[in-house]
């Protein structure tokens, strides 16, 4: 399954990346805490989650992960999509909570 195929399925705002939704996606992890992706996030995955501060682009990019969700339409500051584009990171905007873009994306077959 590809990004683009997520993209479509889940109707997400593509904010950052958009060159990239061919990538193919292995899993999705979610958390909040960085540290915790760093430790339990497997290159490919789709990373879920409420945090917008730059330093996920940078979780991002060092996991090798194949994008983030950023779920409930949190705000994204210009400096993190700015940040994603250097760093050819997909951000992507669900307006749903975290529990049910997990739920959209486990009834996909990710």
């Amino acid at each position: 399954m590809t990004l683009q195929d997520i993209v479509s399925s889940l109707h997400l705002e593509v904010l950052a990346g958009a060159e990239h939704l061919g990538r193919e996606v292995s899993g999705g992890y979610v958390a909040d805490l960085l540290s915790c992706v760093m430790a339990g996030a497997e290159a490919g995955n789709l990373w879920i989650t409420l945090q917008t501060h730059g330093n996920i682009i940078a979780v991002a990019a060092l996991v090798e992960l194949s994008g983030i969700i950023v779920a409930e339409g949190a705000p994204i500051p210009p400096e993190t999509l700015a940040k994603a584009a250097e760093q050819n990171v997909v951000v992507l905007s669900s307006p749903q909570p975290v529990y049910q873009t997990v739920a959209q994306l486990v009834a996909l077959g990710l």
